[in-house]
């Protein structure tokens, strides 16, 4: 196999479903999106999508002499039966797992690489464009609620980014359309937030509210929550391309079961410390414990006028 190919079947051997290559260099048309999001103010609060647009546009700020961005998914499991949490909450936190499995590759890219190589892992903390990645890599296609759906595997994945100073062949976008017709997680949005087809508005979005907002909640967000202690799965339960997935799934990535059962009420008796606990090593514990409380306030608010 060429050294591209033998990268990718590493990729796939280390949990990847979906591993692919794009060129380095401007997504001009991505950035345009970008840029006319946060003049919408789609983005809400989140004032630290409005820094690093430089980077995002020019990917060598964040590794000088990038040639190539590998572009990886990684599937994460759907709960047992639907809760308040949002289930990629109740397992253990994409950003190192994910993270630790790009760097597995990069050390094995380094050990068959005839040349130095180096490279920067990129999980979604970094500033850059990773949806529009994994479409120029060829691993996937944005579909109607803006999320990346990966060909036999579905929407509920992870993404991240290995930034290479190596030149490899780059992969040819798909020619898809995922959605067709469909519209069921428009549908299923109980507040609106997906407004039209690939256009989400963060003020909006239930996950946006319970895990991004800083703030105490006007009586408004708290009712749109919904009944949502942390994020919100409804456009992803309701995609049929999730309905079943083909691969087996990453084996790190076993639910929490005190996670799984844990209700508002008891989230209002938590400690500091025993909310350090429970939730240690999740992507749930940088909400910190006094915005999970305003969240089960929210949710025992609706629960009480119901």
């Amino acid at each position: 196999m060429t050294l591209k190919e033998t990268v990718r079947r590493k990729a796939l051997d280390l949990g990847f479903c979906a591993a692919g290559f794009a060129a380095a260099g401007p997504l001009f048309g991505a950035l345009e999106e970008y840029r006319q999001m946060l003049a919408e103010g789609r983005h809400g609060e989140m004032g630290y999508l409005e820094t690093g647009l430089d980077a995002r546009n020019d990917p060598s700020m964040l590794l000088p002499g990038v040639k190539t961005v590998l572009s990886v998914a990684l599937p994460w499991p759907a709960p047992a039966k639907p809760g308040a949490i949002s289930g990629y909450a109740l397992i253990p936190d994409y950003h190192r797992v994910v993270g630790d499995l790009l760097r597995e590759l990069l050390d094995f890219i380094r050990s068959i690489s005839s040349q130095p190589v180096n490279g920067r892992v990129c999980v979604d903390s970094s500033p850059v464009l990773e949806k529009a990645w994994a479409e120029a890599a060829g691993i996937g296609c944005a579909g109607k609620n803006t999320l990346l759906i990966v060909p036999g595997h579905g929407s509920r994945i992870f993404l991240g980014e290995l930034l290479l100073d190596l030149d490899l062949e780059p992969d040819a976008p798909l020619d898809s359309n995922p959605c067709g017709d469909c519209s069921a997680c428009l549908d299923a949005c109980p507040t609106g937030a997906l407004a039209t087809p690939g256009r989400l508005d963060a003020r909006r979005c239930i996950s946006y509210l319970t895990i991004e907002l800083k703030r105490e909640f006007t009586d408004e967000e708290a009712s749109a929550t919904d009944g949502w202690l942390y994020g919100c799965d409804r456009c992803i339960d309701a995609c049929p391309r999730n309905a079943s997935p083909k691969v087996a799934l990453y084996p790190g990535f076993e639910p929490i079961e005190e996670l799984e059962k844990l209700t508002a009420a008891e989230i209002l008796e938590l400690t500091g410390s025993q909310f350090r606990k429970l939730f240690a090593g999740t992507p749930a514990l940088r909400l910190g414990l006094r915005r999970l409380k305003r969240n089960a306030r929210a949710v025992l608010e609706k629960e009480q006028r119901q």
